[in-house]
């Protein structure tokens, strides 16, 4: 029977082959996709993102071990797809209209995901109307914005105002972050949540959705 903690440290190394190997491993044991998920997997990109969140590891590790998670994902989605296992809530992200810098925006969608969350990765520069598009196709609960460019931050706020136009500012919460990005900006342009770093967004996200 495959040990969920050797799992969770294929994950915490970054070995994206032991991952799927152990994962495969699991399901063929018989294991549950959730208890995989949530034990193996997830328990592992938890403890990745308690030691970003503390500086004890930088982005490079998180990327690594966030790959090998993934790896470890495309086995169990289609079997937690039969199951009907519910994401704890739906994200919409994306880098803003003029901004095509996405490291920052990728570790949050990989850590968002591993904490079980459905994730739609729009890529970068994406228009007001590609974020509305997404939230109406996906029934999304939050939308992610980010912007390294000071000069692409006002586009935060012109995609709020989309979403109000669109008349779903109340169905979707906002997220923002970046490294010009501040709570006080944030606060100022209408954003639900503001988050430095990827671990702390994981944490608002569920702190907006409610989910513990």
């Amino acid at each position: 029977m495959v040990d969920l903690k050797v799992l969770a440290d294929a994950v915490i190394r970054g070995d994206a082959k032991e991952c799927a190997r152990l994962t495969q491993e699991g399901l063929d044991d018989g294991l549950s996709p959730q208890v995989l998920l949530n034990d193996g997997l997830m328990a592992g990109m938890a403890v990745i993102g308690e030691r970003f969140k503390c500086n004890e590891i930088y982005v490079p590790e998180v990327l690594i071990a966030a790959r090998a998670m993934k790896a470890g994902m495309a086995i169990l989605r289609p079997r937690l797809a039969e199951t009907g296992v519910k994401p704890v809530g739906k994200v919409v992200a994306g880098t803003v209209k003029g901004d095509l810098h996405d490291i920052g925006k990728n570790i949050v969608c990989m850590m968002l995901e591993g904490a079980g969350f459905q994730v739609t990765d729009l890529g970068n520069d994406v228009a007001p109307e590609r974020f509305i598009q997404a939230i109406k196709e996906q029934d999304a609960q939050i939308i992610g914005m980010s912007a390294l460019l000071t000069t692409t931050m006002l586009n935060m706020k012109g995609t709020i105002e989309a979403l109000k136009a669109a008349g779903l500012r109340e169905k979707a919460r906002v997220m923002v972050g970046g490294a010009p990005v501040t709570r006080r900006f944030a606060e100022e342009i209408g954003a639900d949540g503001y988050a430095e770093n990827a671990a702390v967004a994981v944490e608002k996200a569920k702190e907006l959705l409610a989910v513990h």
